[in-house]
């Protein structure tokens, strides 16, 4: 057989390289050439076949049954057949012969395409366990979004969270760039969890960064990503950024006001034109992500201060969320605390209820730290409680460890009077609740029942 047309390469060197069987008989079904791997496959040597006509070979019932070369002469199109090989214990071999025919129609050969069916169900098994794998990984990384974008369930009841929530609702359904902005403690993380929650990117990437946590010489490389040899220490294959994870879904930028001004700028561009370039690339990447930022700080003030751009100031404030903190809406205390306690009490396995004196103390409270600072309180005196309530004097001195009466001193007014009084008022209403008379918190005192009344009076005057 001559060479083919490839250049001046035999067909049989190529032939040779091929993983799978290959058997080529004339157009009589006489065997011309078979390559190594036939053989590796079959067992069955060259000099055991070539030369000789396919159906006397499968006639003689040594070396296997089950050849298509036959059928590909007679039917002349394509035939595929499970082939037995006798050598390999009776292994079965996939074969497809192909006819290939001459300028004027006549059939000239027969090649015949052999592989291991052992082969084909190892692949099966293999990719039936890439299957199996890529779904367990789609299931947790489902089950990871879920917990990254879980939160505590708001409640409230004041009029500030209500109209809040409403325009949570209103503009989750979009993708407009949204800014929250409130004190430490007045749960800005969990309105962005709302927000994502119902939004219809929901089940997508939802990346959270806190831009006040990640040191200022890392966070551009955890932002933007890095290319191989971007910098020393630099990850060989590169690394992706924050934002590029964030792709299709959303990106929560919380402590924003926290970024230098370069990397200001740098995310300007992502917010402008929803691409980026990673650090030691040329290359513009395309990105499809809502962005949500989140702040403690007045950006106005940042801004007039020459802390923050005032363009990318403007492309986050679309949609500004102000939280109100806790002090400016305890009408919300209440059902807080309840909810705290259930959630506690069910974690340490306690049952504790909390006096109505106690909920009127928490409402006095000034609340520096906020719904956070709540949160933590609950759990410590759930934690620490042995009778089974909470009254006023156990969440006085949670609030006072170091036995100072607890009224806000910056904010303003607190003499040395107003204050000798805040505390008279928590020794007199602590004492009425633990003996349960006016009568009996008198004679602990040590003043007359009607003194008792008159200041007891004064103090219900004064709320």
């Amino acid at each position: 057989m001559s060479q083919l047309d490839w250049g001046g390469v035999d067909f049989r060197e190529v032939c040779q390289n091929f993983y799978d069987g290959i058997h080529i008989s004339d157009g009589e079904g006489r065997v011309l050439f078979v390559n190594r791997a036939y053989t590796r496959i079959t067992g069955i040597q060259p000099e055991e076949v070539v030369g000789r006509r396919v159906q006397d070979i499968e006639e003689e019932g040594i070396l296997y049954e089950g050849s298509v070369t036959g059928r590909v002469i007679q039917e002349r199109q394509r035939v595929s057949s499970v082939a037995t090989i006798f050598k390999k214990v009776n292994q079965a071999m996939l074969v497809t012969g192909t006819p290939v025919f001459d300028e004027d129609g006549k059939l000239r050969l027969v090649v015949c395409n052999t592989r291991d069916v052992s082969d084909l169900k190892r692949m099966e098994r293999e990719l039936q366990s890439v299957k199996e794998e890529s779904q367990r990984a789609h299931n947790e990384l489902a089950y990871l979004r879920g917990l990254q974008a879980e939160g505590q369930t708001l409640f409230y009841h004041s009029a500030a969270m209500k109209a809040t929530m409403e325009l949570v609702s209103t503009v989750a359904g979009t993708d407009v760039t949204v800014l929250i902005t409130g004190e430490s403690g007045t749960g800005k993380e969990l309105i962005a969890n709302e927000i994502y929650q119902r939004s219809t990117r929901k089940g997508r990437p939802f990346i959270k960064v806190n831009c006040a946590a990640i040191p200022e010489e890392l966070l551009e490389s955890e932002l933007f990503g890095y290319e191989s040899g971007a910098f020393t220490g630099a990850k060989q294959a590169g690394k992706t950024g924050m934002f590029e994870l964030a792709d299709t879904g959303v990106i929560l930028l919380d402590e924003i006001g926290e970024l230098s001004l370069p990397l200001q700028t740098k995310l300007l561009r992502v917010i402008q034109e929803r691409e980026l370039i990673r650090l030691g690339s040329t290359k513009s990447v395309k990105l499809d992500l809502r962005v949500i930022a989140a702040t403690n700080k007045n950006l106005r003030e940042e801004v007039r201060n020459g802390r923050f751009r005032e363009d990318l100031y403007y492309h986050l404030n679309v949609v500004p969320i102000d939280l109100r903190p806790l002090r400016e809406r305890k009408e919300d205390i209440p059902l807080l605390v309840q909810k705290f306690c259930e959630v506690f009490q069910k974690k340490y396995g306690k049952s504790v209820t909390v006096s109505q004196e106690g909920i009127g103390l928490l409402m006095e409270y000034h609340w520096p730290g906020n719904i956070r600072e709540l949160e933590n309180l609950m759990e410590r005196l759930v934690v620490t409680s042995s009778s089974g309530s909470i009254n006023r004097g156990a969440i006085f001195q949670a609030l006072n460890p170091g036995g100072m009466p607890f009224p806000d001193l910056k904010a303003g007014g607190q003499t040395l009077k107003s204050q000798l009084q805040a505390f008279e008022r928590e020794i007199v209403l602590h004492t009425l609740e633990q003996e349960g008379s006016l009568r009996k918190a008198a004679k602990v005192l040590g003043v007359d029942h009607s003194t008792l009344v008159k200041k007891i009076h004064g103090y219900q005057t004064e709320s």
